[in-house]
């Protein structure tokens, strides 16, 4: 089978991607929204040019597959989407570095890790950031090795909508400046640099803009985010973190990545590979450092892995390690599919935070009546609520909770009467607004293996005016 693809590595390529398209997209239908997906959908509806919690490019993207369906496949029609042009991207850089088997393989390495995979699932800011990293990775090589004036602008424009997905793009900048400082540094006097800078810094403009006016709130609240206000060390979260690379990127992929990125010694001689190693390892030595004081999410690491696939390509074709390489590739889909199976069929154990809502709010609904405010006790729930009661009327959070783009929109608006569905019991909050509070109904669900969850759903009535 494999020497068969490796016979026609464009029609396979197609192929590959096309079925993995279209199969993810049946089987997204089939998942209720995580909690995530369900904000982002909210924001889709009211456009901006940012977002206390992110960039703005995943509202824009979704605001588009809004147009095709807002069915939970259409939500995820953006992920699907990115990441199957993504691995399109992926061959098409390998071909043209390398030769047609390497790049057959980088694809193959790209769509059978569970990492992709998850991407190929939950429409996140990673979505837009995987495919617009991958454009400008593919532009930037060749802005950087031709020179021309339309690689340049391309690339320009490539790191523009990257910054514009998630604000994990300013790692590849970097990794960009090492490689001109060290390998390149002409570019600095080519005129296509400077317009290409100028072009990204044009289309990021509506994002700085909307932080300046809200005091540079988002670029804030991430710099917090992933950061500890303690300076004390914990070298476990590190290797908890760095250990989890063998598992989102297969265990036996990233053990060639790793043994050859540090036997070659980031394949220095090779301009063709060290390019590429430098936007794997700086983004990776870059969230292990963040995890020695704080732990930090897996999937940070993701857009390492774009670049890694071409590297893992290029080494098991160059040095004819035929036999390990399928040895990793049935490894890395044993691992993918049995992830596939767990995720559907017992999604209270895997993903449980997904679990449960859907149904809560089909229960509130019952109990609605004209006029009544929703609210959720946490972000997700109030975007849960907007989603799947009929005709989406906008929720808010309306307990104390972390701050949200909820908070922004809300203003000097007070409570009402209505609804609330919450995750706790919260009915000593609620009395402490309200003066007339009522326990509607509690809704048990399985979590985890033998555990439950409950949520609530509460009438409240009479606010407390200060």
């Amino acid at each position: 089978m494999l020497a068969k693809l490796q016979q026609r590595p464009q029609k396979s390529a197609y192929i590959i991607l096309l079925l993995l398209a279209l199969f993810s997209a049946i089987y997204n239908a089939f998942l209720p929204l995580h909690g995530d997906e369900a904000y982002y959908w909210v924001w889709s509806h009211h456009l901006q040019g940012g977002y206390f919690d992110h960039a703005p490019l995943i509202a824009y993207f979704i605001a588009l597959s809004n147009f095709i369906s807002e069915a939970e496949w259409g939500v995820r029609l953006v992920n699907v989407i990115s990441m199957t042009l993504s691995g399109y991207i992926i061959f098409k850089l390998a071909c043209e570095i390398f030769d047609e088997e390497v790049a057959i393989k980088s694809l193959l390495i790209f769509s059978s890790i569970i990492l992709v995979h998850a991407g190929y699932i939950l429409t996140t800011p990673d979505s837009p950031l995987i495919l617009f990293w991958s454009l400008s990775l593919y532009f930037g090589y060749f802005a950087l090795h031709r020179g021309s004036l339309s690689d340049f602008i391309f690339a320009g424009f490539s790191l523009g909508l990257m910054m514009l997905s998630k604000y994990t793009a300013i790692l590849f900048i970097f990794a960009v400046f090492i490689y001109i400082l060290i390998k390149r540094r002409e570019v600095l006097q080519a005129k296509g640099f400077y317009l290409a800078s100028l072009i990204a810094l044009i289309v990021v403009s509506p994002m700085l803009w909307w932080n300046y006016q809200n005091d540079w709130i988002s670029f804030t609240f991430q710099l917090e985010h992933g950061s500890s206000k303690s300076s004390e060390i914990y070298p476990n979260l590190a290797l908890e973190f760095f250990a989890g690379q063998f598992g989102i990127f297969s265990p036996l992929f990233a053990g060639v990545l790793f043994y050859y990125l540090y036997k070659k010694r980031l394949f220095y001689e090779d301009n063709r590979l060290f390019f590429l190693s430098l936007f794997s390892v700086v983004v990776i030595l870059f969230f292990t450092y963040k995890a020695l004081f704080t732990r930090m999410e897996l999937n940070y690491t993701a857009p390492a892995y774009i670049s890694a696939a071409i590297i893992c390509g290029y080494i098991f074709h160059a040095y004819k390690l035929e036999r390990l390489f399928k040895v990793s590739l049935i490894t890395a889909l044993l691992f993918t599919i049995l992830g596939r199976i767990l995720f559907i069929t017992n999604l209270e154990i895997v993903q449980d935070r997904m679990y449960g809502n859907k149904e809560s709010v089909e229960a509130l609904q019952k109990y609605l009546r004209e006029g009544d405010r929703v609210y959720g006790d946490h972000l997700t729930i109030a975007a849960y609520l907007t989603y799947y009661l009929k005709d989406h009327p906008y929720a808010d959070v309306g307990l104390e909770s972390r701050f949200s783009q909820y908070d922004m929109w809300r203003g000097d608006a007070k409570p009402q009467d209505g609804l609330f569905l919450t995750r706790d019991p919260e009915k000593i909050r609620l009395q402490m607004l309200y003066k007339d509070v009522e326990l509607l109904e509690s809704l048990t669900f399985a979590r985890g293996i033998n555990g439950t969850k409950t949520l609530y759903i509460y009438r409240v009535k009479n606010p407390k005016v200060d």
